[in-house]
């Protein structure tokens, strides 16, 4: 286990060629999350930037940003908020319907989720065109937020979410980029 203690958190990266479709690198954060030092050190690099701060809410894109966004939460002494995919919150919602590659889906979060002035950290495993990740600003904004950076462990900058995220005067953080798609 010594010789593991310096692996680089890229290292921790499944990349999976040609999934879910030919010509997709699919990037696995499971073998990060399985990883008890390398998700320790990718939740403390998340966290750093905003300790000590105010954050009163992290929000988690489903479904892996539940995992990192609780941890996030945690480690900030915030409360977490799911945004989740249309139908699976139980109490009163706010959507919002976003593009996908083909057609459109719907996030939701419920209604009293976040207080007006709420300042808000967006949390998500990875950034690839933005879509997700920019309809979640949008819907936090809806319902009053601030959304003071949106964090994720990848970005794939070839595609361009993050720019746009930023164009949304939003801050990104990412941990590590991987070419392509």
């Amino acid at each position: 286990m010594e010789a593991r203690r310096h692996v680089a958190l890229k290292e921790t990266i499944r990349s999976i060629p040609d999934y879910p479709k030919p010509g997709i690198i699919f990037r696995d954060i499971t073998t990060l999350l399985s990883d008890p030092r390398a998700f320790r050190r990718a939740v403390d690099a998340l966290v750093h930037p905003y300790a000590g701060g105010r954050i009163d809410q992290v929000a988690g894109i489903e479904a892996r940003g539940f995992i990192l966004g609780g941890a996030v939460a945690h480690q900030l002494s915030s409360g977490f908020v799911p945004i989740r995919k249309k139908g699976k919150l139980p109490h009163k919602t706010v959507s919002i319907a976003y593009a996908l590659e083909y057609g459109t889906d719907e996030m939701e979060i419920h209604v009293d989720a976040i207080k007006p002035g709420d300042r808000v950290l967006l949390v998500d495993d990875l950034i690839a065109t933005g879509g997700t990740a920019c309809a979640a600003v949008n819907l936090l904004r809806q319902i009053g937020a601030e959304v003071v950076a949106a964090c994720f462990v990848i970005d794939l900058p070839e595609i361009g979410g993050a720019e746009k995220l930023r164009a949304l005067d939003v801050p990104v953080r990412t941990l590590m980029e991987f070419e392509g798609h």
